[in-house]
Parts: C-alpha cells; structure tokens; sequence
C-alpha cells in the first residue's frame, strides 16, 4: 500500500486585521486512507478556521485574524491509492476557456504551428503523445531559474521570458493544450522527491476521458503526487489568499516523503494523481 506523509508549516505576519484562505490541506481522495491534523495560532492562541468545500475535493480554510503572528501547521498521512478523478460536462467546457494566468486564445496560431500534426483529440493514443510532446517542448524551452518570475505573469510572460517556476511552466502547458482543443488544469499538490522541496504544481489534461498529469518540470514522480487544489491556473491554487488586510509571509516550510524508494518515472507512460 503506498503511504505519503506530507507537511506545511507557514508563519505570517498580520500588520492589519484580515480574512485570509489557506489551501494547504489536501484535496478529498476516495478510497485513501488520510490521517491528518491542521491548526491556526495567532500569538500563541488557537484561532478557528472555517472550511469551505471546493470543487474536485479542494478545502479551502478560511478564517479572520487579528495583528499579531500567525502561525499555521498541516499534516496528514495517505495510504492508499485514491479512484480516478471524475470527469464532468463542465469540466470538458471550463478548461478548454482561456484563464488569468492561461491565455490560450493567444496561442491558437502558435499551438497549431508547433503541435498541430498530433492535435487530434478524438483519438487516445495521439492524445498521449502529444502530451508527452508538448511537456518535453515545454521543459526544453524554459529554464528553471527560482525568482526568476512574477506572481502576476502569465503564460505569454513566461514564454518570452524563458525562464520560471513550476506555476509558470504548468500555466504554458495548460495555456498551448486548451490552444490545441485538449481541457487542461493546474493542480497544487504535495511532491515527493521534489528538489526544491515546496508547493509544487502540475498540469492535468483530459485523455481519452482520463486525467492525465503533465509536468514539464520533470522535478518528482507524477505517480506520488497529492493533490491539494485544482482550478483553472493559480488565481484558483494558490496556498494562501489575503482579503483586506496587511500581511507578510513568513517562514514557510513543506515536507512531501514516499514510504520506500523513490519510483521512476517513465515519461512516456500516461499517469494519473492518485
């Protein structure tokens, strides 16, 4: 049975009473045994968060925090392997439309030009490939310089620039997929054997009427990922969202480790988060 133990410790410094939204926790995964605890303090006291659900299993923590230090702490345990992800109408119409961060209607031409000889949908095997193709023209094409970008750039940014982060590098996979008629996502997820370790984010793309995990970056097993929150690029992922206040981001800590060995991962294999 595969056992993952992930962890995130976040401090943050409230200067200006606010509502702030955490999405640290990790997403609902039928047919996974989880194991986990979450707590906010604030100067040392135990404060509330409400949880609110989200779509595809997300929970987002919501809760209203005074001036003073915030700290946050999440761990959970995961044995098990959870049941494919469903598949819904909505889903194949909302990512295939062109998002803040994910600016597919900029790249029909483009997409088409680079891809368009293995953009055919319809059948699964080609569907693959491509994927495979647009994830290894994706990883050749960008370098993966920490700092090197901005919260606010987009997918259009971050190909001019040709350098990002693992957010940057999934939001041109989705952005040039849904370009290519593929419904694509990002996905926050816990890592195993991601080197930085942090909050990691993926690509997942609609297959054969399977989501099926891009990640350009190549930097852990696509099959040990822990999904956290799924939207359609990072305005709807990301782990920590302040409303109305003043805050600053501490230390931030996150653990993401695999019972055994580390297990490859074959590229060109078709892989689900599970």
């Amino acid at each position: 049975m595969l056992t993952r133990d992930v962890s995130a410790h976040l401090d943050i410094d409230v200067t200006a009473a606010t509502t702030l939204e955490f999405q640290i926790a990790v997403a609902e995964h039928p047919g996974v045994q989880l194991e986990e605890s979450l707590s906010f303090r604030l100067d040392g006291a135990p404060v509330q968060a409400r949880e609110v659900r989200g779509a595809h299993g997300t929970r987002i923590h919501v809760l209203g925090a005074g001036v003073g230090s915030l700290r946050a702490d999440y761990s959970a345990t995961l044995r098990g392997r959870a049941v494919p992800a469903p598949v819904t109408d909505y889903d194949t119409s909302v990512y295939l439309r062109p998002s803040r961060y994910a600016e597919a209607d900029k790249f029909f031409g483009f997409a088409a030009a680079e891809f368009g000889d293995l953009a055919d949908t319809a059948a699964s095997g080609a569907s693959e490939k491509l994927l495979e193709n647009v994830a290894s023209w994706v990883g050749a094409r960008l370098s993966y310089v920490p700092g090197s970008s901005d919260p606010i750039d987009g997918a259009v940014d971050t190909l001019l620039a040709g350098a990002g982060v693992c957010r940057d590098y999934s939001h041109l996979v989705v952005a040039m997929l849904r370009a290519l008629g593929v419904p694509a996502r990002l996905v926050a997820v816990y890592a195993p054997g991601c080197e930085p370790m942090d909050f990691h984010a993926v690509a997942e793309a609609l297959v054969g009427g399977v989501w099926r995990v891009v990640d350009a970056t190549c930097l852990a097993p696509r099959s040990t990922l822990v999904r956290i929150a799924t939207g359609r690029d990072a305005a709807d992922t990301a782990f920590l969202d302040n409303h109305g206040g003043a805050v600053t981001l501490g230390d931030t800590t996150v653990t993401a480790v695999v019972d055994g060995p580390l297990p490859a991962d074959d590229l060109s294999e078709p892989v689900s988060i599970s």
